[in-house]
């Protein structure tokens, strides 16, 4: 027999505030004319005109954020990628308080969200890909109330993937706890794989000692490899299956009838221009 998950209903957990790596360089979209963040993909109605505008891929994050609360955001940004800053400043336009870290360069987006890790330690994390479009609108309220409800160290959003190929599939029981995270398999039977999550300072605090600890550095070419990340970044699902294996608790809210995009490749663009705009 299992046991029910615990139930926390009067303990006081901390603010939830958005976190989102945008570090990386698009290589696979080059030649590319601005940061895949700000490329249009839809519309959206300007609310003191009425009129349309368009609607660039970041902000369909952002609005999920702001459906569920969350009132302020980190981004974190190479140096060099400052049409991110201009086009979103404080963040007025998306309707919450934005703030930028800006950094050198980065192995991933691993190395990428530490690197806030002192802005961020004492708050919960809504982490999403700012280039992965999915639903639904409510997606993080519902993954935060899991995360309150069974009180794990983070809980990560599925969704049915088409090609297990090139994403990280997730392994669950009966109760939605994660067991394994599979990187990118060539055959498998699994079908939900993960594109963003919600987690608690105990995984922000496991994250940032992954990255310190000598073994992670000893390991590095290993952990890097293609078959973890094609572009060889330093892949988030490499952490988290270090958390599991450490044993924190991972847990999963499934959307089955939902779809989830990477318009980080130029095929996925297309679709996510069509899908968006109804070309």
């Amino acid at each position: 027999m299992t046991s029910s998950p615990p139930d926390h209903p009067h303990r006081s957990w901390p603010e939830v505030v958005g976190l989102i790596p945008a570090a990386g360089q698009a290589k696979r979209l080059q030649p590319f004319p601005c940061s895949k963040e700000l490329f249009p993909v839809g519309f959206t109605t300007d609310p003191k005109t009425g009129a349309p505008r368009p609607k660039v891929a970041a902000q369909y994050l952002l609005e999920k954020f702001q459906a569920a609360g969350i009132s302020k955001t980190f981004l974190v940004i190479r140096k060099g990628k400052w049409d991110l800053p201009n086009y979103f400043q404080e963040g007025a336009g998306v309707g919450m308080s934005l703030a930028y870290v800006v950094i050198p360069g980065s192995l991933g987006p691993p190395d990428t969200l530490d690197r806030a890790y002192p802005f961020i330690a004492q708050y919960r994390i809504a982490f999403g890909f700012p280039d992965i479009l999915f639903g639904p609108s409510d997606a993080y309220r519902r993954v935060i109330e899991e995360q309150e409800r069974t009180g794990a160290d983070a809980v990560l959003g599925l969704h049915r993937i088409d090609d297990p190929r090139v994403w990280d599939m997730v392994d669950i029981d009966a109760d939605g706890r994660v067991r394994e995270i599979v990187m990118k398999p060539p055959v498998t039977a699994l079908t939900f794989g993960w594109c963003f999550a919600v987690w608690t300072p105990a995984f922000s605090e496991f994250l940032h000692r992954f990255l310190c600890a000598d073994e992670t550095k000893q390991n590095m070419g290993f952990l890097i490899s293609t078959a973890n990340d094609p572009g060889r970044d330093l892949a988030m699902g490499v952490v988290l299956q270090a958390a599991i294996t450490a044993g924190l608790a991972i847990h999963s809210v499934q959307f089955p009838q939902e779809c989830c995009l990477d318009i980080g490749t130029p095929e996925n663009l297309v679709k996510a221009v069509r899908l968006y705009t109804g070309n």
